[in-house]
Formats: C-alpha cells, structure tokens, sequence
C-alpha cells in the first residue's frame, strides 16, 4: 500500500467512527488526515520528479560514454600516469597517512618533492633533483603564533578576571 492509499485507508477509518463534526478533537484530527494526504501528494510528486531526474542522468552518463569513446579510443583511461613506475609507488606507499606531507618547489631546477613536517622544520634541504639547496624561513610564521598566543591569553585572563567579578559580588549579596 503507497502513501496516498494509506491516508485514505485512515480518512475512512475516522469517518467509520462516525464522530461529531462539531467536537474540537475531531476537527484536529481531521486537519492532521488533511495535512497527511497533502504530504503524501507532495512525496509522489517529489518521487517523480527524482525518477525523471534519475532518468536524465542515466541519458547524459551513456552520452557522455560516447564522447568518451570518440576522444579516447574505446574504453577511458587516464594514461597521465604511465610514466610513473614501480619504484614511484613504492614512495608514495610509504607515506604515512596520519602524518602531514608538503610540497616544495625548487627555486633553481622548478621541479616538486615532498617533504615530511619533520624535514620543512629542519629549515633547509637540498633539492633531490639539482643538488641546489633550499631554506625555509618561519620567522614571520614565528611571530604571527606568538600574536596568536599573545591575544589567546588575554583573552583567557580577561575570562577569568570577569569570573572572578561575579564571584565577589555573589559572596557580597550573600
């Protein structure tokens, strides 16, 4: 039994009963049988309109497919990673992945290596590529936590003081 059908199993119910019109609990009830059936109408519209949305989706997925097709040849592969070999996997399997990693580029041969925090604290490198060395500077970085600290505590003591306020004036009204 859908929705629709089961509102109007319960509206036939109510009317079975026979009840008095006039009685506030029975307008209630009836205002809720009225809310109902216009829910139920407003989820089988809203189910059609997921089915014909569903259906357009399958459409643009099997269009999409032929243009796929047309551009690569059959079946899509993304072949940007043929070049990565074995031993490249190997790297990138031996991350950690609770721990965080960055990306630098070297200022002299422009190419990319990944870095552990614990190597970008040390400060310097050298690049793996050119030999070239690379420094980081975390002065200013330094300076902004030490901001941040800074205001953190103030704010804390500010709490604290104005805890403190209350308190003496609870203990005076006492």
């Amino acid at each position: 039994m859908n929705l629709t059908e089961r509102i109007a199993y319960i509206r036939g119910l109510a009317e079975g009963l026979k009840l008095d019109e006039s009685k506030d609990e029975v307008k209630v009830i009836n205002a809720i049988i009225n809310l109902l059936e216009d829910m139920a109408y407003d989820v089988v519209d809203m189910e059609d309109i997921v089915d014909d949305v569903c259906d357009r989706v399958d459409e643009i997925d099997e269009d999409l497919a032929e243009v796929e097709e047309e551009l690569y040849g059959g079946e899509y592969s993304d072949d940007r990673y043929d070049d990565f070999d074995d031993d490249d996997r190997d790297y990138v399997d031996s991350f950690d992945d609770d721990e965080a990693y960055y990306e630098v580029t070297c200022p002299e041969c422009g190419e990319t290596t990944i870095l552990d925090e614990d190597a970008l604290i040390e400060g310097e490198l050298d690049c793996p590529y050119c030999g070239a060395g690379i420094e980081f500077d975390f002065s200013e970085l330094e300076e902004d936590i030490k901001a941040l600290d800074g205001a953190e505590d103030k704010e804390v003591k500010a709490e604290e003081d104005q805890k403190d306020k209350k308190a003496k004036k609870d203990k005076k009204e006492k």
